[in-house]
């Protein structure tokens, strides 16, 4: 039982690390999406882009390294990993990853709990 309990903390800790890090790759996304590129196009803001852009990016790398962590430790089905590599493309996607992942999260707790 303390085995599948550690497990289960574990995985909740990995899934509270992919849930910040879809976050942060939504917030990024967004402001490079509604802020810097209207002002890149708007005001000729070049720097705009040159910041929020690299920021962004590396939002996206390590989204991406949570991701392949949480669903390749943790047995993620194909479809699971691709559904929330998919969303982090579309604005706000990120943001349906984080609260599926805070479902998940949610669940666990009450598995380990009980």
């Amino acid at each position: 039982m303390a085995t599948e309990t550690t497990a289960l903390a574990t995985e909740i800790a990995e899934l509270d690390r992919l849930r910040w890090a879809s976050w942060a790759e939504a917030t990024t996304l967004l402001a490079l999406l509604f802020v810097a590129v209207p002002l890149r196009h708007i005001y000729g803001l070049r720097e705009a882009t040159q910041v929020a852009g690299p920021i962004h990016g590396l939002a996206f790398l390590l989204f991406v390294l949570a991701l392949t962590r949480a669903a390749s430790g943790y047995g993620w089905t194909g479809g699971e990993t691709l559904r929330a590599l998919i969303a982090a493309f579309l604005p706000f996607g990120g943001f349906v990853n984080e609260r599926r992942l805070r479902r998940r999260q949610a669940e666990l707790a009450a598995k380990a709990k009980g």
